[in-house]
């Protein structure tokens, strides 16, 4: 079975090669670089397929087991679907993927083809998720309804994001709003969430407003959390003229990797002098900055650091060899 398998990737990849460059030899090493391309593929659409079912049915699971059964919003979309349902009475999974769909198009223009398939799949999964599932209801406390709702909400929204799809088009508006005026992306979301909310207080209380503005919170954190990852990495950039002691500290010491660039001092008048000088740039994690500081001092008190917050990192690194103590 597993040789038939074999031989039926051979034959599709060949055909593809054949395909996509008629000159390009069907070689050995060729059909071996094109199946690992496939492989690559098949493994990262597999893990955005995971994070994607994850995202639904924690998603589903802040609405059906916290807001839903006591009346609670969420800002967004979500929010808009949920104060519609309220008023017309109309199918909650039928209105999340409806409302959504102008943000999906918009976002088809905007980010790309694969981006809206993996949404419009999400949403359309999201609904099914709010609609067969039968979540357990949690608790009646206003309080923890509005902080673990708008957790598991924003945690399906943050791995749905990393796989590569939303389940709320909101930040698609703003993106494509952010382009045309002068306002961040921030805002528009901040201006969004407003008017929905000045809408719940008028027709909900103001009362339920107040905890659906605090789920929003909640929700928007654990998005962020999620996304960025638990380490937050910061890029170090050090000029000195002790870079070789300084580089050997970092790899040795601190175990990490490092990038070596040549420059030119850029200290004088008509451009004389300007001497030669190793720029070292590394990435480590923000709790690693203080002994990273440190330890350079101990070598050169007159260091210049550049230090910038990175969201994340591949490679490297970053993660294989631990700190060594002295």
């Amino acid at each position: 079975m597993v040789q038939i398998f074999r031989e039926f990737i051979v034959k599709t990849v060949r055909k593809h090669l054949k395909k996509s460059n008629p000159d390009r030899s069907s070689s050995k090493y060729n059909i071996a670089k094109e199946f690992l391309k496939l492989r690559i593929a098949a493994l990262h659409l597999f893990k955005d397929i995971l994070l994607l079912a994850i995202g639904v049915v924690s998603a589903g699971f802040g609405l059906k087991g916290f807001l839903l059964p006591n009346h609670f919003i969420d800002g967004g979309v979500t929010g808009i679907s949920l104060l519609t349902a309220m008023i017309t009475k109309i199918n909650l999974s039928i209105l999340i993927f409806v409302i959504n769909i102008p943000f999906i198009i918009i976002g088809y223009i905007q980010i790309g083809k694969s981006f809206a398939i993996k949404s419009i799949l999400a949403i359309i999964g999201f609904s099914i998720a709010i609609e067969i599932i039968t979540y357990p209801v949690i608790t009646s406390d206003k309080l923890l309804i509005s902080v673990f709702g708008g957790f598991f909400l924003g945690a399906g929204i943050g791995f749905s994001i990393r796989g590569g799809a939303v389940l709320d088009g909101t930040e698609i508006l703003a993106i494509y709003l952010s382009k045309k005026t002068g306002f961040t992306v921030g805002d528009i979301i901040l201006v969004f969430n407003i008017m929905i909310f000045s809408v719940a207080s008028y027709l909900l209380s103001i009362e339920v407003a107040l905890y659906s503005i605090l789920t929003y919170l909640s929700a928007s954190k654990t998005v962020d959390f999620v996304v960025e990852g638990i380490e937050e990495y910061t890029g170090v950039t050090v000029i000195s003229h002790k870079s070789e002691e300084i580089r050997r500290m970092i790899t040795e010491k601190l175990g990490r990797g490092v990038t070596i660039y040549n420059g030119k001092k850029g200290y004088g008048k008509r451009g004389e002098n300007l001497n030669s000088t190793e720029i070292i740039y590394t990435v480590i994690t923000r709790l690693e900055t203080a002994k990273l500081q440190t330890e350079i001092d101990k070598i050169d008190t007159n260091a210049f650091l550049v230090m910038s917050s990175i969201k994340d990192t591949k490679g490297g690194m970053i993660k294989k060899r631990p700190m060594k103590e002295k």
